[in-house]
């Protein structure tokens, strides 16, 4: 027997920030609150689904240095070119991590500041 990944955990100077930034990346719903963090994830399946929940928990550790896990997205709607200014509008900006141009996936950072890349393959919606 495996493992699966059940759920993603970020310290957040802002949990509700983050949520409401995330919820609106992934598609995700507010799932429940508990001493100040917050969980989101799919609507139709919550916890346990096919896809990992995000739980933001509110830190005021600043941050040092490179993250050493990012998440990776894919559209699923629509070409690469438009989910990139779609979340350019929810509030991502362009990081330079050393890329030298070439990369086919672009590195955002949410409003925390956390690096994330927005890949080119078009995946299925689940």
């Amino acid at each position: 027997m495996a493992c699966r990944i059940s759920e993603l955990v970020i310290d957040a100077a802002d949990p509700d920030l983050l949520a409401a930034f995330w919820s609106k990346v992934l598609g995700y719903v507010e799932l429940g609150r508990d001493d100040g963090s917050i969980e989101i994830g799919p609507a139709d399946a919550g916890f346990g689904g096919l896809q990992p929940t995000l739980i933001l928990i509110p830190s005021s550790d600043p941050r040092t240095g490179k993250l050493r896990l990012h998440i990776d997205v894919n559209p699923t709607d629509r070409d690469q070119d438009a989910e990139l200014e779609r979340l350019l509008a929810l509030g991502a900006e362009p990081v330079d991590v050393g890329q030298t141009g070439t990369a086919n996936w672009h590195v955002l950072a949410d409003p925390e500041g956390n690096e994330f890349c927005l890949l080119r393959a078009r995946l299925q919606p689940l």
